[in-house]
């Protein structure tokens, strides 16, 4: 959890929760430590380590952690993510090393496994079940999903049937149509999302945002949705300190890249289809790790 104080003694911004998935962590060795950014060297004495068990809206506007702590409020972005398992999401409160282990045992336990099956053929089931064969390629892997069509439901009809055909190409096989997925993975639609306005506020709460998968937005969940989430929260904190009006955060079509493996890729672009090699070499080969890594204004690990 971070927090920035501004200019004004008396605004105070908690952010609550700033992490991101990449399966192929979970899959090829020694790549969990790319994807682990240590937040108290870019943010210092205003990053906290910990999880939040009450949010006080009331006058006191505190937010209290599981070690007692209590920070102070005037506006909140939150930032929770989705409620997803691991390895795709990392749930527990650990030290930078104790987290980097746990995807380093995961790896182990794929490279001792002789099948591997991954229910749900969504973005990320794709991208995991490609991640497996692409690294390991004398494995048995199988993809259940209920749908005959593969990824996430807003992508081209075209995108989609590209993605079945890369996991087709790489050997992975298919169970589509099949019951079993939609038992595993029903309770997964209800995310338990933040409903909130046009201007990323939750409804009800003015000095209370909510961006990314948390939000309650029709669109896919990606990295690249939040990223436009932060900037209209952001910009919309200082208008409201400031008197400006809301600016106000619009859907529109639909961008994805979809890394299968780390040589090769599907995707789209506001709304038209892109070559698989750009996609393959824009986000598949690296995840966009290095721009994350900018961003934090560290050097990534070798």
């Amino acid at each position: 959890m971070g927090g920035q104080v501004s200019i004004d003694e008396n605004v105070y911004v908690v952010i609550v929760g700033g992490g991101f998935g990449a399966l192929r962590a979970s899959v090829q060795a020694g790549f969990a430590k790319q994807t682990f950014m240590p937040y108290k060297e870019t943010f210092g004495l205003n990053f906290l380590q910990g999880r939040v068990i009450q949010i006080d809206n009331t006058e006191m506007q505190t937010v209290v952690l599981d070690n007692g702590k209590q920070v102070r409020y005037s506006h909140i972005i939150l930032c929770t993510g989705t409620s997803g398992q691991s390895p795709g999401k990392h749930n527990s409160v650990d030290t930078y090393q104790s987290a980097i282990q746990k995807y380093e045992d995961f790896v182990k336990v794929i490279q001792e496994a002789n099948t591997v099956v991954v229910v749900g053929g969504g973005t990320t089931g794709v991208e995991m079940a490609a991640e497996i064969r692409t690294e390991f390629t004398n494995k048995n892997v199988i993809l259940i999903h209920p749908r005959e069509e593969v990824a996430d439901p807003d992508l081209l009809h075209s995108v989609k049937e590209q993605a079945k055909q890369v996991l087709l190409e790489k050997g992975v096989e298919l169970l589509l149509g099949n019951d079993l997925a939609c038992q595993g993975s029903a309770c997964m639609a209800e995310n338990g999302a933040l409903k909130v306005n046009k201007h990323l506020q939750v409804e009800g709460f003015d000095s209370v945002y909510a961006v990314g998968a948390c939000a309650d937005l029709d669109e896919p969940k990606l990295a690249y949705h939040a990223g436009l989430h932060a900037a209209v929260a952001a910009t919309n904190i200082i208008n409201s300190l400031t008197g400006k009006s809301l600016t106000s955060y619009r859907t529109g079509n639909v961008t994805m890249l979809i890394a299968m493996g780390k040589d090769a890729g599907v995707g789209q672009f506001n709304g038209y289809k892109l070559p698989r090699f750009l996609v393959t070499k824009g986000k598949s080969q690296s995840l966009l790790l290095w721009k994350s890594w900018r961003e934090m204004g560290q050097k990534a690990p070798n």
